[in-house]
């Protein structure tokens, strides 16, 4: 890729509609999508056929899915630049993505717009990943696999996902920080604070955090 030229990026993912609005996210950015594949066997044909600079890579594909085909790809290309996107109900095949020689991995809920920034990102020689899996990625490697979530009762009204945001929305931290934190969109955050509001039956943010924190201290083991 010479100085001017503008980076060239397949995505891959098997629903038309994520496909059309990644596409247009990156075109406005001034990236240039060569071809987009609908499952993972696709990917990997085009990604040896194109040797684009990026591969943008769903992680759940028909025939191959993300994380093989990325294996493909690398064992083909050992310098292909593959970031993996995953729905927020997929994290967990975040680390094995980035096992597999990803060098990126993020949520679709992340803010579109940020999407051709990280990209840019990676081919400044950075890491696509977000706040979240890079704490996870810490607590792997402390051998805490859980991490906090291991405080989190067993049984719970909120999902994983409305957990991390709750953790993270104290009384000094807006929303704002939490989208920038789980490298979400901030109506996305918002989306999930009435949710958790809802399910702890409470009517302010306060009150949820408290909540939250009395539904933690019931499940913990007691001596």
């Amino acid at each position: 890729m010479t100085a001017n030229a503008p980076t060239r990026v397949i995505t891959a993912d098997d629903d038309p509609f994520a496909r059309r609005v990644i596409k247009a996210a990156l075109q406005a950015a001034g990236l240039t999508v060569v071809a987009e594949a609908k499952n993972g066997r696709e990917a990997v044909q085009f990604a040896l056929h194109y040797r684009p600079d990026v591969v943008l890579m769903d992680v759940v594909m028909p025939e191959l899915d993300g994380i093989f085909a990325t294996r493909q790809i690398l064992k083909a290309q050992p310098d292909q630049l593959i970031v993996v996107l995953t729905g927020d109900e997929e994290r967990e095949f975040g680390l094995p993505a980035l096992q597999a020689g990803a060098v990126g991995f993020l949520s679709k809920e992340a803010d579109i717009d940020a999407l051709p920034r990280a990209l840019q990102g990676v081919l400044r020689g950075e890491a696509a990943i977000s706040r979240e899996m890079t704490r996870r990625l810490i607590d792997r490697y402390r051998g805490t696999a859980d991490g906090a979530t291991g405080l989190r009762p067993i049984r719970s009204p909120l999902t994983p996902r409305e957990w991390e945001v709750i953790e993270l929305l104290q009384p000094d931290r807006s929303p704002d920080d939490v989208a920038d934190t789980l490298v979400l969109s901030t109506e996305t955050v918002r989306t999930h604070i009435k949710n958790i509001m809802r399910k702890l039956r409470v009517h302010s943010r306060a009150e949820a955090i408290s909540a939250a924190e009395r539904l933690r201290l019931a499940g913990q083991p007691r001596n």
